[in-house]
């Protein structure tokens, strides 16, 4: 299983970014796929959640309304549109799949909300 991030970089607050994922190894169509994020000092914290089909998803009360998941099963890619960022948006951000009870990260990629 990999899972590798892109996307991320220094952004002023009220801007935006599109992270991506892109999944090999695994059938990636059969699973949720999620998206986390850690600030230094703080604990990870599940961001979204995209279902298989891509028609469901869930968020954190801290970013609904300003970030959207979405996945390309063809590509076998899950995105994180983010919008009206904010400073406290800045974190390391992975993707992560849970595959028959086991937790499958990326690298991680940073995003930065600073003016």
């Amino acid at each position: 299983v990999q899972l590798v991030e892109s996307g991320g970089g220094l952004v002023q607050p009220g801007g935006s970014l599109r992270l991506s994922c892109a999944a090999s190894g695994f059938t990636f169509g059969s699973y949720f796929m999620r998206w986390f994020r850690q600030a230094p000092g703080k604990e990870r914290e599940l961001v979204a959640t995209v279902t298989t089909d891509g028609a469901g998803a869930n968020y954190a009360d801290s970013v609904k309304g300003r970030f959207t998941i979405s996945r390309d099963n063809a590509k076998n890619t899950v995105y994180l549109q983010m919008n009206n960022l904010k400073p406290e948006d800045t974190a390391v951000y992975y993707c992560n799949a849970r595959i028959k009870a086991l937790a499958y990260w990326g690298q991680g990629t940073q995003v930065t909300v600073s003016s």
